[in-house]
């Protein structure tokens, strides 16, 4: 099956903070930050039932070389990024962040 790529809007601004972040602490650190996001995500589509499922139907892709965790849902032939967390954030704020975006996806 071929699957569609789409991100909530909050996703811009989870990517952002890393960006910024690496950023400060090395120049041209975010820039990485960025490369590898991208190709991480962009590998998803191929293969989505290859990541587990972490709450309910998210599962979660994580990055290569940094601490961060992309999470994300299969739903009618689109996976849909919900986020981007950094992998020592509470699970709790992360299960609750998750559930209020995908409320808001389904409004």
């Amino acid at each position: 099956m071929t699957y569609t790529l789409r991100f909530v809007p909050e996703v811009e601004e989870d990517v952002f903070s890393g960006y910024l972040w690496y950023e400060a602490k090395t120049r041209g650190l975010g820039e990485e930050f960025l490369r590898m996001f991208y190709a991480c995500a962009a590998e998803i589509p191929g293969n989505p039932l290859l990541y587990p499922k972490v709450h309910h139907e998210f599962r979660r892709r994580l990055l290569r070389r940094f601490p961060y965790a992309i999470y994300f849902m299969i739903d009618k032939g689109q996976i849909i990024v919900f986020g981007l967390f950094h992998c020592v954030r509470d699970p709790r704020t992360i299960r609750a962040r998750l559930r209020d975006r995908g409320k808001r996806k389904r409004l």
